[in-house]
């Protein structure tokens, strides 16, 4: 069924009229052209002075670069086996590398934070089991912080991993100010129990204005826009989440491992007296 205006071969299409201006009418070929080609080039792959073709492959913001390069790598031996033995796939560049790397140096500061801050509290109250605490309180916050930022669609990525580091220093603090300050109630010759209890309501506001003055700094990063938003808000949210948590684990299994764990150590050296609440 032939049509009105139905151009018979490809170059007629050229000959298509768009619009007619003061009694002028616009063809297709005024403004571009219509031909049986391919694409202008306008750029050359070469890889040790060899030409080639590069593909990119991209993720969402949704998706984890850890995700992605392991199921290519997955799925490249598959993918290579129905293709020419002339055709040579080479792998160009791999982000998972930065982000191992920083996964690395998250791991790296905490440790370092957690052995610093262990043989200051060994040095200064002689406790091992203090130690073991504040030992054990970093690595749960960093932890209750990935879980949040997963149930909000977060990744491990660059930022959210960045945000971590920076928060390793900060996470210490909670839980060094609440044993240091229980122990300072041990000393004023009260029962273990007490200590703890006294020791934690007395430094409950302090340390959560300093943990909310902390958050306040990253609420401005909420109201960036385009890139820099997708950007820093991981970040952002990858600090107060592990504050938050840090200062909720020093309310409630730091005091808690501290009755546990001191019972013994004042029982061995003499310090606790039964006294009834």
């Amino acid at each position: 069924m032939r049509v009105n205006s139905s151009p018979v071969v490809l170059d007629e299409l050229n000959d298509l009229p768009i619009k007619t201006v003061n009694g002028a009418t616009v063809y297709l070929k005024d403004v571009a052209q219509v031909r049986d080609g391919f694409q202008v080039q306008n750029n050359i792959v070469r890889t040790n002075g060899s030409r080639g073709v590069l593909i990119s492959i991209t993720r969402n913001g949704k998706a984890s670069t850890l995700a992605i390069v392991n199921a290519v790598k997955t799925a490249l031996p598959r993918v290579l086996a129905n293709v020419p033995p002339e055709l040579k796939v080479v792998p160009l560049m791999d982000q998972s590398i930065f982000v191992r790397s920083s996964i690395e140096g998250v791991a790296r500061e905490a440790l370092i934070a957690a052995c610093l801050t262990g043989l200051m509290i060994l040095l200064f109250l002689g406790s091992w089991r203090s130690t073991l605490i504040v030992c054990i309180s970093i690595p749960l916050s960093i932890l209750s912080s990935l879980c949040v930022l997963n149930l909000l669609g977060q990744t491990i990525n660059v930022m959210t991993l960045g945000g971590l580091a920076l928060a390793v220093g900060i996470l210490v603090d909670d839980a060094t100010v609440e044993i240091e300050n229980t122990h300072r109630n041990i000393a004023m010759r009260k029962p273990l129990v007490r200590a703890v209890l006294d020791g934690a309501s007395q430094i409950a506001v302090p340390t959560f204005v300093a943990t909310t003055a902390i958050c306040i700094v990253f609420v401005p990063v909420l109201l960036l826009t385009g890139t820099a938003r997708y950007l820093f808000t991981p970040l952002a949210m990858a600090v107060v989440f592990a504050m938050l948590a840090s200062y909720l684990l020093s309310r409630t299994l730091v005091p808690t491992m501290m009755v546990y764990l001191l019972g013994s150590e004042l029982h061995i050296t003499g310090r606790e007296r039964k006294v009834s609440l």
